[in-house]
C-alpha cells in the first residue's frame, strides 16, 4: 500500500485528489498539508511513500519546503504540482531536488501512473513542462562529450524513465553496475538527481519528450 501525503493550500484542490487517489486499492491518502510549514512535520508523522507538493502556499511556499524535507529525506518521491505560470518556480524546485512536476488539470489517470512511477525511482516529467523547461535551459554545446557509449546508453534509459533494475535487465548489467555508472553519470553531467539528468538527455537529443 503506498502511502501519500498531499500539501496545497487549496481544501478542493486536496478533497479532489484524495479522492482519485482513494479509489485505487494500492494506495490512500494519509495526510494533508494546508501550508508548507505543515510538510516536514507530516512527513515525521505518517512516513509516506510519496509527497504532492503544492509550489504556491502560505506560511512556506513549496520551495522553500522542499529544501526543508530534503535535509532530512534526500531520497523521498516528491512530485509539484504546477501551472504554466509557475516556471520561475518549476525551475527553483528542480534545483532543490523535485522528483518530477504534475499539470494541476492532468486527468485521473496520468496523477494514479505518475504516482506509482515516482514510488518506483522514476523521473516524472509531463511532455509540456519538459518542453518549456528545456526552451530556456542554458547548457554547454555538448554536456555529453566525456560520457562512454555505455554512459550514453544508460542515460538514454534513464531518461526514458527506467528504474536501475529494468536498466541492469535491459543491458545485462547488474543493479549494483548500473547504480555505479548513474552516480558516474550524474558527477560528469553535474546534476544531482534522475530528473534533473532526464532533462538533460531531452535538451540535447537522446530522449524525446513524449518518452519521459
Amino acid at each position: 500500500m503506498l502511502k501519500i501525503l498531499i500539501a496545497d493550500d487549496h481544501q478542493i484542490v486536496r478533497r479532489g485528489l484524495q479522492m482519485t487517489i482513494d479509489a485505487e486499492k494500492d494506495m490512500r491518502v494519509v495526510g494533508e498539508a494546508g501550508n508548507g510549514a505543515q510538510v516536514l512535520p507530516l512527513i515525521k508523522k505518517h512516513s509516506p511513500d510519496v509527497v504532492l507538493l503544492d509550489m504556491q502556499m502560505p506560511e512556506m511556499d513549496g520551495v522553500d519546503a522542499l529544501k526543508q524535507l530534503r535535509g532530512e529525506f534526500p531520497v523521498l518521491p516528491v512530485l509539484i504540482l504546477t501551472t504554466f505560470s509557475d516556471d520561475a518556480h518549476i525551475y527553483a524546485a528542480l534545483r532543490a531536488g523535485a522528483s518530477g512536476f504534475l499539470l494541476k488539470e492532468m486527468n485521473g489517470d496520468d496523477l494514479i501512473s505518475a504516482i506509482r512511477g515516482a514510488a518506483q525511482g522514476k523521473p516524472q516529467l509531463h511532455p509540456d513542462i519538459a518542453r518549456r523547461l528545456m526552451s530556456r535551459a542554458q547548457m554547454p554545446d555538448d554536456p555529453f562529450a566525456s560520457l562512454t557509449e555505455r554512459e550514453r546508453d544508460i542515460l538514454k534509459l534513464l531518461g526514458r524513465g527506467m528504474s536501475n533494475k529494468e536498466i541492469a535487465l535491459e543491458l545485462t548489467l547488474t543493479e549494483m553496475t548500473v547504480k555505479g555508472y548513474v552516480s558516474d553519470l550524474f558527477a560528469k553531467l553535474g546534476v544531482n538527481d534522475r530528473t534533473q539528468a532526464a532533462l538533460m538527455a531531452v535538451r540535447f537529443g537522446l530522449v524525446k519528450p513524449e518518452e519521459l
